[in-house]
């Protein structure tokens, strides 16, 4: 029984400190769920909405506080993947949906996520070997034509290349 629970995937959340920008939302911290890997270092599971310099895959290292909170100090190492964020314009052809923001991508199969009904922001995972390209055109295309504004949380030298 005891060996069994070594085993065991130990799910954790790793809590990201930043500065709010300006005219974006107020928060200023930010948990992803993580697979703890030891004692200071675990693999994000989601992709983040409001951390930049990190993506869904990647190992950090974290301090853990007196409370029991782990906190993230560092990247260890990068999976490769990239982190993308894009906020339907809501007079725009897709409206506050987050589903045509979906289906729009769908082609290149990216795994996400949606903050809320209130603020139907997208984040999505862009994985190492993905199409860059193409995905890079479509979210320009995208912008230019009034659907969505995007941003790029985190990004590997394959995705600025592409």
């Amino acid at each position: 029984m005891i060996a069994a629970m070594e085993n065991a995937v130990e799910k954790i959340k790793v809590w990201f400190r930043f500065v709010p920008r300006e005219g974006w939302l107020p928060q200023d911290t930010e948990g992803l769920w993580a697979t703890r890997l030891s004692v200071d270092t675990a693999r994000i599971q989601n992709v983040p909405f409001l951390q930049d310099g990190v993506a869904e895959g990647d190992v950090v290292r974290f301090q853990t506080d007196s409370d029991g909170l782990h906190w993230a100090v560092g990247r260890v190492s990068s999976a490769g993947n990239c982190t993308i964020r894009i906020v339907p314009i809501p007079s725009g052809p897709l409206g506050r949906s987050p589903q045509a923001v979906h289906q729009r991508l769908s082609a290149f199969r990216l795994g996400g996520e949606v903050f809320s009904e209130d603020f139907p922001m997208v984040a999505l995972t862009a994985p190492v070997g993905a199409d860059f390209a193409g995905i890079k055109a479509l979210l320009n295309q995208g912008n230019q034509e009034g659907w969505w504004h995007y941003e790029v949380g985190c990004g590997t030298d394959e995705w600025w290349h592409a």
